[in-house]
């Protein structure tokens, strides 16, 4: 049976979908997601409940202090190591999480042999995506690799931080660097399956818009205001995510800073998060789309059919 990765934006109830079908299938759940990797930061990452982690194994997550770095390199070593170790066990992998750049680097089976800077300069690139969108790097691109970005189109987030990252590494150019990245293919045969709301993403930014009020129920504040206690670069990717970024002007007492303007704020950038979350799937061929309108039960029971066939 393939391995299965179930992903899907922000607050799309993909973690929910995974865990049922853990239990389905005796799996264990290892986590595609690139902020769950920091330990102490539960709320904001919106992390699986102790109780769903003593329900169902989970790998993953908790691996890494607030403030160090982990690139996707690291990020595919660990995965398949994770990977490996649970198969040996007898157990179903189930992969599960949002991150555009860590599912692509799996199912692409990507080698970054040969270019050890080719995933500092993606993880670069990618927190630009997620802070300003595409249009500058697709303008980069256009400059030093005029024929990759004619082959490639600006909606297609996945490809063209791919494409620049591997020029600004190694000089080469896209089309040369990845027939050599790609010769061996993935490790694993992976089945992606994704939570669609292409069709009404309002219900999507509902979800958000509740899910935001529910951590910040949850004393998202006093969470926030422990990372920035720390002694630790503010610009680290933890300090820049979104759920935490956003308390800095409170908690630096900023003139007009409220927590009513700061669950706004997370509420705001986690919508267009998702937005651009959607953009990345939608160039990933090959992806299952899961009926968001079912239950997590009959979810489960879509995944296993396409899985078994």
């Amino acid at each position: 049976m393939m391995i299965p990765i179930i992903t899907g934006p922000t607050a799309s109830g993909k973690s929910a979908v995974a865990i049922e079908l853990c239990k389905r299938t005796g799996g264990e759940l290892i986590s595609c997601d690139s902020m769950q990797i920091y330990k102490h930061l539960d709320i904001g990452t919106a992390k699986a409940t102790k109780e769903e982690q003593e329900l169902v194994p989970h790998h993953m997550i908790d691996i890494v202090e607030p403030g160090q770095s982990y690139s996707v390199s690291s990020f595919l070593k660990d995965c398949l190591d994770s990977i490996d170790d649970v198969l040996k066990r007898g157990k179903t992998p189930v992969l599960c999480g949002g991150t555009g750049q860590y599912i692509s680097a799996l199912r692409d089976g990507i080698n970054f042999e040969g270019d050890p800077k080719a995933d500092e300069e993606a993880d670069s690139l990618y927190k630009e995506f997620e802070a300003n969108g595409i249009d500058g790097i697709y303008s980069r691109l256009q400059s030093v690799d005029p024929l990759a970005a004619q082959k490639i189109h600006p909606n297609n987030t996945r490809r063209v931080i791919r494409a620049l990252s591997v020029y600004l590494a190694t000089g080469k150019t896209f089309t040369q660097r990845n027939l050599e990245s790609k010769k061996s293919g993935p490790k694993y045969p992976f089945a992606l399956f994704e939570i669609d709301y292409e069709d009404d993403r309002s219900i999507l930014y509902d979800r958000i818009n509740l899910r935001v009020d529910k951590m910040m129920e949850a004393g998202l504040q006093e969470e926030a205001r422990y990372l920035y206690s720390l002694p630790i670069d503010r610009k680290s990717t933890c300090c820049q995510a979104i759920g935490y970024k956003e308390f800095v002007p409170l908690i630096d007492n900023e003139p007009g800073a409220t927590i009513e303007r700061v669950a706004y704020e997370i509420k705001l950038n986690s919508r267009h998060y998702a937005k651009r979350q959607l953009t990345w799937f939608r160039y990933i061929e090959g992806i299952n789309k899961i009926d968001r309108n079912l239950n997590v039960s009959s979810q489960a029971d879509q995944i296993l059919s396409i899985l078994e066939s």
